[in-house]
């Protein structure tokens, strides 16, 4: 399995993301510059933001989050310069953007493209916001007003998502809870204490939205029911998860992550634990590893045929993997 290597980052990826077709394929890093590449070759399409354009055209600091709509209309990113920005896909040019208390860390749209959050870090004395706009209303796209804005008290939220049918945000927060807010009732719902052990750092749906994958700083991942939050398995590994994915065709899950990034520089490649790691469903097994990333995995994620995935790293390179015939032809023996 030969991978396309995408260097189009300075530093360290943040999160990678494919389109739902998946021919586009988007990346984010602390260089202050989304990227947007053709999937299938690895072709450069372009960048939103460029050092030539001016500071309110552009992000000025590292960029955490990025998504793009059901039609690939418009992307969405968020960034440590306090701000969340509303690009063009087609153009790469600014849509709407506006000015936060604090870094905006998870931002994401709806099923239908018409709606999207975003949550703020808990910096400065000030709390962690989670925020639904409509990108429909002109209003909440050029001030302050929103659908609702809900004040996280306590532990502030890491990694989010939209919950089945757009009626909830499924939110992990940085003590290892995980919780739903009600979109419809602006409050929280359900919350289960003590879902991790520690800080979550992604959460990803399956392709039905029935299930989502957590990944966590406590070494592990777990698989949730998406409406209830019930653990159903618990996927082990020996270094801290960063990211992991759902297979859209068969029952495995991606994990990546390794060694905590400020120890990389003292660390060997092969003892660092940089690997993509790959694991069955339902027995929760290890049954492949893929190597190649020279520093913690940060970003993981599907292509949306299941034919091959992503990985992003603290190394600033991306890895578009196409899967051999013979991934598609092993089943576990039991």
């Amino acid at each position: 399995m030969k991978p396309i290597l995408l260097h189009g980052h300075d530093r360290a990826i943040t999160q990678v993301k494919y389109n739902r077709e998946g021919d586009l394929f988007f990346s984010c890093s602390k260089d202050k510059y989304p990227v947007v590449w053709f999937s299938a070759n690895g072709e450069r399409l372009g960048t939103f933001g460029s050092e030539q354009q001016s500071i309110n055209d552009r992000h000025n600091g590292a960029v955490w989050t990025i998504d793009v709509d059901w039609e690939s209309h418009k992307v969405i990113t968020g960034s440590g310069d306090a701000s969340w920005r509303l690009w063009d896909c087609e153009t790469g040019r600014t849509v709407s953007w506006q000015k936060t208390p604090t870094t905006v860390r998870c931002a994401a749209f709806s099923y239908s493209g018409n709606e999207f959050y975003y949550t703020t870090e808990m910096q400065a004395g000030h709390h962690c916001f989670l925020v639904v706009k409509d990108v429909r209303d002109p209003a909440q796209m050029q001030d302050d007003k929103s659908i609702f804005e809900l004040d996280v008290m306590g532990n502030k939220i890491t990694a989010a998502t939209w919950g089945p049918f757009d009626e909830t945000i499924i939110a992990g927060h940085s003590n290892g809870d995980l919780s739903i807010v009600e979109v419809r009732a602006k409050q929280f719902g359900k919350t289960h204490s003590g879902a991790h052990a520690g800080l979550i750092m992604d959460i990803q749906k399956s392709k039905d939205e029935i299930m989502l994958v957590t990944a966590s700083k406590d070494t592990t991942a777990k698989l949730f029911d998406s409406m209830t939050l019930d653990c159903m398995k618990t996927y082990k590994a020996d270094r801290p998860v960063n990211s992991a994915a759902v297979s859209p065709i068969k029952q495995h899950i991606l994990l990546g992550g390794g060694q905590e990034a400020m120890s990389v520089t003292t660390t060997d490649v092969r003892h660092g634990k940089f690997e993509a790691r790959f694991f069955h469903m339902v027995f929760e097994e290890e049954f492949a590893r893929v190597r190649g990333h020279f520093g913690p995995i940060n970003s993981v994620a599907f292509h949306p045929d299941g034919n091959s995935f992503a990985t992003g790293g603290e190394d600033g390179y991306c890895r578009l993997h196409t899967l051999d015939p013979e991934y598609f032809e092993y089943e576990l023996q039991y």
